[in-house]
């Protein structure tokens, strides 16, 4: 595969994790349960590495598929990624898009589907791919996209298109414009598709029961009719066979029965379940109306449930672990640090700069105002590339930008309380204020198990991490402006407790009204146990909030951390 297409494939990916919250936000066919950005955005996450082994690429393709449209965009991309260049790319896109088709048990135009069959049908079969030619095929999948909403009467009534074909849409032209040499080139979604992109007031979706359930079983030889019993009763059922692998996903409302036939099938090698009630109950709450849009890094420690809890977008950096790389939101705490305890190679990269872009533009088009409260400058160049962006894209000043010079639980904490205010006040410029304050009010100590961790990313010498392990030295230290600071070293859990309760302390009184975040890594039975029981004892009048730590700082600080942040809050009357 030549450079272009990597590049191409890679600007794809990068746009649809950018606009994945719009794509949840108008998520209602087949059920209204709000996870197509995300299910398309792990599903597609493998082309990342677009341009290496090519059947083991496909292979994480059916592995990572989730969610309806995730498993059908994976048998797509099974075929289209086979082309080597852009001469082939019409023939594959024809085969991708048959493999779509024929992978539904119930295929339905007015969904991705309907955009494969405008694409197969737009690519040139000359192999050449210029301006000209790229704006025609995005031009083509435009109206695809808007055909959607008259096609199914479910979208008709919602006022929307389809989320997973608009997802398609989102790549591809994000993958054409690279291709023609015009990365920067995309439009808009809001001017594109204006008011079909926001649910009609009088939506309602009908509460469903049941699961929506993605599960991979290896089992060689298994017949039709096999695979009818154990689907036939199901609705959305989507079946990728892959040599001996079968990638299948459906809606059950017996989860456990399905669990149990497919073990007769073969060995089961993953299974993903959501609880369809509580998905749409979630999905049909969550549609209210912000004077102020947040915008935060994943690096806060804060999680995905929570984004879509407050309302915040989250941008967030990759962890790269063996094969797989994804946003820290992605992955599981516990996959990660029981591979960092058994020596297997883990680390962070940042989202890139157009990813970035892609992340700003995506939040302004769709709010009036947006405050982006971002890591500290001195961890990552994500202030900077946002003021940047801001000087030639915000004439009106509607994206504030503000350096917290925090990360992790610091960073979290000082986002959920700016989300309380914001909801108690209502007014943005207030929030703002009140953002700008908290920086300067809040507090973290992360206290580290080890030494080694640090030294493994390079931010410690290894003679040094070597020293302090054999003398069990547990440092504690505290995200601020100028860096990670060292606060101090203590050598026993013990003295760890000790010390987060004279920090707690020196700011709160026993009546204080504050948020408190406690985090683990992969110790949530002492956090969650012994800290919580002790902090909420001493501060009855406390928010005390148990978080994941986020992976961009676990990775560096390793299994056994945990930490302590809290803000004093005064919410107004």
């Amino acid at each position: 595969m030549n450079e272009l297409l990597q590049k191409a494939y890679l600007a794809g990916v990068e746009r649809v994790a950018a606009w994945a919250d719009l794509l949840d936000a108008i998520n209602v066919y087949p059920v209204a349960d709000g996870d197509t950005g995300r299910n398309l955005s792990i599903s597609l996450s493998p082309l990342r590495a677009a341009g290496g082994n090519r059947e083991k690429l496909i292979r994480q393709l059916l592995l990572a598929a989730r969610g309806n449209s995730g498993n059908i965009a994976s048998r797509f991309f099974s075929s289209f990624y086979q082309c080597d260049s852009i001469a082939e790319m019409a023939g594959r896109a024809r085969e991708g898009r048959e493999s779509a088709w024929s992978a539904v048990s119930d295929p339905r135009p007015g969904t991705m589907l309907t955009l494969f069959d405008a694409l197969a049908a737009a690519i040139p079969a000359a192999g050449v791919i210029g301006r000209e030619e790229a704006q025609a095929i995005i031009s083509r999948l435009e109206k695809a996209v808007h055909e959607t909403a008259e096609l199914l009467p479910k979208l008709k009534k919602a006022g929307v298109v389809d989320a997973g074909a608009l997802g398609m849409y989102i790549f591809f032209e994000g993958f054409f414009c690279a291709l023609a040499g015009q990365a920067d080139a995309c439009r808009p979604l809001t001017e594109v598709f204006k008011n079909r992109l926001r649910l009609a007031d009088s939506f309602r979706e009908d509460c469903e029961t049941g699961y929506c359930v993605d599960f991979v079983v290896r089992g060689r030889n298994i017949s039709p009719a096999e695979l009818a019993k154990l689907t036939g009763e199901q609705e959305s059922v989507v079946i990728i066979p892959e040599g001996d692998l079968y990638k299948i996903h459906l809606h059950t409302a017996d989860r456990e029965k399905v669990r149990a036939e497919v073990a007769r099938l073969g060995v089961m090698q993953s299974w993903e379940d959501d609880n369809l009630g509580e998905q749409i109950k979630e999905f049909m709450s969550g549609r209210t109306e912000q004077k102020l849009h947040l915008l935060t890094d994943a690096a806060g420690s804060l999680t995905r449930e929570d984004a879509k809890k407050y309302g915040i977008t989250l941008l967030a950096s990759y962890i790269n672990l063996e094969d797989k790389c994804l946003p820290e939101t992605q992955l599981q705490p516990r996959e990660v640090y029981a591979a960092m305890r058994q020596g297997v190679p883990v680390s962070t990269s940042q989202a890139s700069v157009y990813e970035r872009h892609q992340f700003y533009e995506s939040a302004l088009s769709r709010f009036e105002k947006v405050l982006y409260l971002c890591v500290g400058s001195v961890f990552t160049g994500n202030y900077h590339v946002a003021v940047g962006w801001k000087k030639k894209h915000d004439a009106d000043d509607r994206f504030t930008v503000i350096d917290t010079g925090a990360a992790s639980g610091r960073l979290g904490t000082i986002v959920l309380g700016v989300a309380r205010y914001l909801a108690a006040a209502g007014d943005a410029e207030k929030t703002i204020a009140f953002a700008r304050a908290a920086v300067n009010k809040c507090e973290e100590y992360v206290f580290l198990d080890k030494l080694e961790y640090l030294a493994r990313g390079g931010r410690l010498s290894k003679t040094s991490a070597f020293f302090g392990d054999m003398l069990k030295m547990k440092p504690v230290v505290s995200p601020q402006p100028e860096g990670a600071k060292k606060v101090g070293v203590v050598r026993h859990q013990e003295d760890q407790i000790k010390m987060a309760k004279e920090k707690l302390a020196a700011v709160l009184h026993k009546d204080s009204r504050a948020i408190i975040m406690l985090e683990y890594s992969d110790n949530l039975e002492f956090v969650e146990g012994t800290m919580k029981k002790m902090v909420a004892k001493l501060y009855p009048k406390a928010e005390i909030i148990v978080q994941p730590l986020s992976l961009t700082s676990g990775v560096h600080m390793g299994p056994g951390t945990w930490a302590v942040a809290f803000l004093p809050m005064q919410l107004p009357s």
